[in-house]
């Protein structure tokens, strides 16, 4: 699983993260869609899945910063967000 500017805990679903599943999460730092609720989100599920979950941070304040259609599209960000992720699905 793949979460890119977002998270929320699976408990939110009423069941506990799939076992076997890992994640890897994306965002900016500043991001204020991401900051608070989703950032501490995202490090429970990091914390709890530790073997097979990866949260990464970039410098920055922008929320889908890899979509290059849009005027705050961060293109080294997104280099390095599409080297993990090619990393992450080369491994599976």
């Amino acid at each position: 699983m793949l979460m890119f500017d977002g998270c929320i805990q699976p408990a939110e679903f009423g069941t506990p993260w799939p076992s076997g599943l890992p994640v890897q999460i994306h965002g900016m730092e500043d991001d204020p869609y991401f900051v608070g609720y989703e950032l501490d989100a995202a490090r429970e599920l990091v914390a709890a899945r530790a073997t097979d979950a990866e949260l990464f941070l970039y410098p920055g304040n922008r929320h889908l910063f890899a979509d290059n259609s849009l005027p705050w599209y961060d293109a080294d960000a997104t280099d390095l967000l599409t080297s993990r992720v090619l990393g992450f699905l080369a491994g599976r």
